[in-house]
């Protein structure tokens, strides 16, 4: 991450930017004494071959977890960020989901479970999916896996062969071109427009599929727009599918309960004709504020779930039995995770009106308001162009990424990483109080500012 913080800084007498000049430097530092001591301590030795797969190469680590990563050591080493990269939850776990999880070490609950997940979890969710999304599973058609993004993984590398096309619209979550490359498979991204609310036009889609495309992946709500897609849109979507006997759709429902009225989620699979074609994934990181237990799972036609279950049983194996547990008293708190996940919820719709109308407010900058998830994509690219005294110009996302970590000293995600350079992603997974620092912090950052091009 050193092209995103390691550059064209300026002096300040506030001493943050100089701080995070010396903490940059130290850390360069370290690695070339740690370089050169490897160097000659293996100077006498026969040289080792360190070329990677190909298929490793391809790959670009996830930038979302490297800025929130930096960040973190950014404020470990005294400069004062205000971290608003990481898509995580502010609020504790519910505490009938702790105790749960504390009562099965408690009682020895900590040996393996089968590999698919506890029959008792893959029952629950399958009520869960019948009553909350109209869909019907049994719970071999159920995989337990250690968070929902080891579920997704696994269907990609499950159905995906050398050459296959995914479709993904963008903007995307990090991770799914990636996938797919480990897949040996070639992410086809199919852009979306603010002015759509960063949907996936059908008639683009239906342009772009060949007889090399084997996936659809779609997220509702969205990381990182926070667009819902409404039901009538997803029904055209299934029309243009149902023409494809190849076409499978991945859908990511992580942030399902995440979502404002009037607002409303659809499942994919529940549309006609669609069960039999769609994996749905989904998780308790998100909703249960359970980031750090690790635990989601993908429901399915059994022939793909399988295929997803001898992946698993030959890379982790099954989820953790302590987290198993906690799922399933997630699953107990009610229709939508019940009064705990709906007072989480309003906090995320308080915190997402203030910053929707706060924005809005400042120049050349636009806007789609967020349904549902967590985040504001906001549009910035009328800035790109300027000439920043002391700093230099802001040629796009990630040097305004930069310019807002040097001037405010807050931690955002440029909107590259995402596939949509105009924009930049802000997690309002924060107290109020903490983005109100923030947002005057970048107001002020802003102030020194003008827009290059008209709005």
């Amino acid at each position: 991450m050193a092209s995103l913080y390691g550059s064209k800084r300026h002096d300040s007498s506030s001493g943050s930017p100089k701080l995070i000049r010396r903490y940059v430097k130290s850390v360069e530092s370290s690695k070339i004494n740690a370089m050169s001591k490897a160097e000659s301590s293996s100077s006498d030795q026969v040289k080792v071959d360190i070329s990677l797969s190909p298929r490793v190469n391809s790959v670009k680590p996830s930038k979302t977890v490297a800025i929130a990563d930096h960040a973190t050591a950014l404020a470990q080493a005294g400069v004062p960020v205000i971290r608003l990269a990481a898509g995580e939850p502010d609020f504790d776990t519910p505490t009938i989901i702790v105790e749960a999880g504390i009562n099965a070490i408690r009682e020895g609950y900590t040996r393996y479970t089968p590999n698919a997940g506890t029959l008792e979890l893959r029952t629950a969710i399958c009520h869960k999916l019948k009553e909350e999304n109209g869909v019907s599973y049994t719970p071999d058609q159920i995989v337990v896996s250690n968070s929902a993004k080891q579920s997704i993984l696994q269907a990609v590398l499950a159905v995906c062969s050398p050459e296959d096309e995914v479709i993904i619209p963008a903007p995307y979550w990090v991770s799914y071109p990636e996938m797919a490359r480990l897949a040996d498979a070639a992410p086809v991204i199919l852009p979306t427009l603010i002015s759509d609310d960063f949907l996936l036009d059908p008639e683009l889609l239906e342009s772009k599929i060949t007889e090399k495309t084997r996936l659809l992946i779609l997220c509702s709500p969205s990381n990182p727009t926070g667009s819902v897609y409404p039901k009538k849109l997803l029904e055209k979507i299934a029309e243009i599918v149902a023409k494809h006997p190849r076409l499978l759709v991945l859908s990511d429902e992580t942030y399902e309960h995440i979502i404002y009225a009037p607002a409303t989620h659809t499942s994919f699979a529940s549309l006609p004709g669609m069960w039999e074609r769609t994996l749905t994934v989904n998780g308790f990181s998100k909703a249960f504020a359970m980031t750090g237990w690790r635990l989601g799972y993908i429901a399915g036609p059994k022939h793909f779930v399988a295929a997803c279950n001898k992946i698993q049983s030959q890379s982790t194996s099954g989820a953790s039995s302590i987290a198993q547990k906690a799922g399933v008293a997630a699953l107990g708190l009610g229709y939508a995770g019940g009064e705990a996940i709906s007072t989480m919820v309003k906090a995320f719709r308080e915190r997402r009106d203030f910053l929707v109308k706060s924005f809005g407010e400042l120049e050349g900058v636009k806007i789609s308001e967020p349904q549902g998830a967590f985040y504001l994509f906001i549009d910035f690219s009328s800035y790109y162009g300027v000439e920043a005294e002391g700093f230099g110009k802001i040629e796009n996302s990630e040097s305004l990424c930069r310019y807002f970590l040097d001037n405010a000293q807050v931690a955002l995600v440029p909107g590259d990483a995402f596939g949509d350079d105009s924009c930049i992603r802000i997690s309002y997974a924060a107290s109020h109080t903490t983005l109100q620092a923030a947002f005057e912090r970048i107001k002020k950052a802003i102030i020194f500012l003008r827009p290059a091009v008209a709005v």
